[in-house]
């Protein structure tokens, strides 16, 4: 797969369909591989006019990783957000955001349509903010704002997303199955052989917990969007579902408002994932949105 050199590192990424088409940037969230973004749901992306390209965000995968930065105190950065001090970080969402936009520059796109999932939502939302000129349109699913009133994870999913996983091939695949069981899901279930396979996937191609550790800190560390959330004018669509126990829908709904003109789609029984069962209403949901925003320009 190409690399592309951007802000002082290097991403890791692909793409799918004509160059010639509409171009789509696919941002993943906490920890997740480019390869989250399914084959198969870029391939449909992919037949609806879209040139699809969708990567590896810094310190996972096969991009660059920050092992010079150190590993953060996941837990005192929590503490440091409950009582909302400050909290240093190696890096933040913008430094992301920009890694996209450099991404851009590397592959010759002037401006894309942006899809971004959990964190990548979060990554994409700060690109509206500070690079709007860069971006055709926005997709945020299951994501949120940083508003720190909002409810958060339930007991589970926190326990979920921050126990460590294991540093063996089988016990790594195993425990990804526990995960997704916890926070995917909802009414949809998961498909165990399905997350099996795509678990020893990302192992192979490499886990980096420091890395994944360094981007919840990021996370934390960026604050709240909201009140800069109010001067987006890119249009936006933003995605969740009404049985997300990481991100509660509250959050949607939360970027949903703080966007001025953002719509809202609301997917009755999604959890935290993109179950196969979604993929047409979502990728049908993306392509209206580009076309709609493609005739505003």
């Amino acid at each position: 797969m190409p690399r592309a050199a951007t802000n002082g590192i290097e991403l890791e990424y692909d793409s799918f369909g004509r160059p010639s088409d509409r171009p789509l940037v696919l941002v993943m969230g906490l920890g997740a591989q480019m390869i989250l973004w399914d084959e198969d749901f870029c391939g449909m992306l992919a037949e609806r006019r879209f040139h699809v390209v969708r990567f590896d965000n810094r310190d996972v995968g096969l991009s660059t990783k920050l092992d010079d930065a150190g590993v953060p105190n996941v837990f005192a950065a929590f503490a440091a957000a409950a009582q909302r001090q400050p909290i240093g970080a190696p890096y933040l969402l913008s430094d992301m955001a920009d890694d996209t936009v450099g991404l851009l520059d590397a592959i010759g796109l002037e401006s894309a349509h942006v899809v971004g999932a959990s964190m990548g939502g979060m990554i994409s939302q700060t690109l509206a903010i500070r690079h709007p000129h860069r971006m055709r349109s926005l997709t945020s699913i299951m994501s949120s704002t940083g508003n720190p009133t909002l409810p958060g994870p339930t007991p589970e999913a926190m326990s979920a997303l921050t126990t460590p996983a294991p540093m063996e091939r089988a016990a790594a695949v195993e425990h990804a199955v526990k995960v997704w069981s916890t926070i995917g899901g909802g009414a949809f279930g998961i498909d165990e052989d399905y997350v099996r396979a795509r678990a020893a996937r990302q192992f192979d191609r490499g886990v980096h917990p420091a890395g994944m550790a360094r981007q919840l800190v990021a996370i934390l560390a960026s604050g709240d969007r909201r009140p800069a959330l109010s001067d987006v004018r890119v249009p936006t669509l933003v995605v969740h579902g009404d049985a997300d126990p990481l991100v509660p829908i509250a959050g949607g709904r939360d970027t949903a408002e703080a966007i001025p003109g953002a719509e809202l789609l609301v997917i009755e029984g999604m959890a935290h994932d993109l179950p196969k069962a979604t993929w047409p209403t979502i990728v049908d949901a993306i392509a209206k949105h580009a076309e709609r925003a493609e005739g505003a320009r």
